[in-house]
């Protein structure tokens, strides 16, 4: 049994429901996999670098009440880590769509310490994930990111694992929960508004909803996908990008009688000349479409494949524990021997 010191770099929802799913796996992760661990450092906006060499109660950590009296105050991630002396970090920082920053700079500084680095921040992706990836190398430890585009479904483990020598020549995808329900909502006849209102309300909008909204959260996801599958840089400038800020109850509604639902698809495709053609708008599904039943909070992604025509993945109604079993999952992968 080996037990391993983690960290929570950021502390918001995602943190706070993988914290509260370590103790529901703990019997789990120590009969099966002889693991064993405590959480010696937890950092936010709201408490700054906080520390515990000896171990945080996660009860404590979960009620929020007052840390400081159970632990050491940092002034930066660097003394941060010497201090928590972490295995793993856990990365669920904002996200910035513009650099990527300043999770690139954490999980830089993660990596140096020594710790692996498992981050649900696409931006990482988009523009730091060959640095990270080759110090993760260097370092021998291990850069996951799962929990990036589709909560907890396989994608990226899926490539990694179970599909060598497979060329992806394209995919598609449904990657926005808040824009399902807002476009649904005015399906039925009810306000945007409205709509945005009831994603807030199921906690699954980004913290700025524009970035949901504008088709921004898409067009990361879009590109970090690109950068990682396709081993193909593609920024966010580089896609061709719609929102939905521009629909009305009466286009949707009008889009649903004729059989063919608006969603907001995103789609990337190798093109001869070994460059990539991305976009992320709305637009009519037919039924025939692999992402046509995709409704609610669900997501799918359909790939196209050199050695299959089609490969469709769908996470069902993700929630907080989707994503962070995402990231559970990639802490076990990563120290599992």
């Amino acid at each position: 049994m080996k037990q391993y010191n983690l960290c929570f770099l950021g502390f918001g929802n995602v943190g706070r429901a993988l914290a509260r799913l370590l103790v529901a796996k703990s019997a789990e992760l120590r009969g099966l996999y002889c693991v064993d661990f405590r959480v010696t450092g937890v950092a936010s906006r709201r408490i700054g670098w906080l520390s515990n060499t000896a171990g945080f109660d996660i009860t404590t950590l979960l009620s929020k009440a007052p840390l400081a009296e159970h632990s050491s105050s940092a002034n930066s991630i660097s003394e941060w880590l010497r201090q928590a002396q972490p295995d793993a970090v856990f990365d669920t920082t904002s996200l910035n769509p513009d650099s990527g920053q300043p999770a690139i700079e954490y999980l830089r500084a993660v990596l140096e310490s020594g710790a692996h680095a498992i981050t649900a921040n696409k931006g990482a992706l988009v523009y730091g994930y060959h640095e990270l990836a080759d110090l993760a190398r260097t370092k021998g430890k291990r850069f996951l990111f799962e929990s990036t585009v589709l909560d907890s479904a396989p994608v990226f483990s899926l490539f990694r694992e179970t599909l060598p020598a497979v060329k992806l020549r394209g995919f598609s995808g449904v990657f926005s929960s808040t824009t399902n329900v807002i476009i649904e909502t005015m399906e039925a006849g009810r306000s945007f508004a409205e709509g945005l209102k009831t994603a807030q309300e199921l906690g699954v909008t980004e913290t700025d909803p524009s970035h949901d909204i504008d088709g921004w959260d898409s067009t990361v996801k879009v590109c970090a996908l690109a950068s990682v599958l396709m081993n193909t840089p593609l920024k966010p400038g580089e896609v061709n990008r719609e929102g939905i800020r521009d629909l009305s109850p009466s286009k949707v509604q009008s889009a649903r009688a004729d059989g063919k639902p608006l969603k907001l698809v995103a789609r990337a495709k190798l093109t001869g000349d070994g460059k990539i053609a991305a976009s992320v708008r709305p637009e009519q599904i037919a039924g025939s479409d692999p992402l046509s039943n995709v409704r609610g909070t669900s997501l799918a992604i359909h790939f196209e494949l050199d050695m299959m025509p089609g490969l469709t993945i769908t996470s069902h109604r993700p929630n907080l524990q989707s994503t962070a079993y995402g990231m559970l999952a990639d802490f076990i992968n990563a120290v599992k021997t």
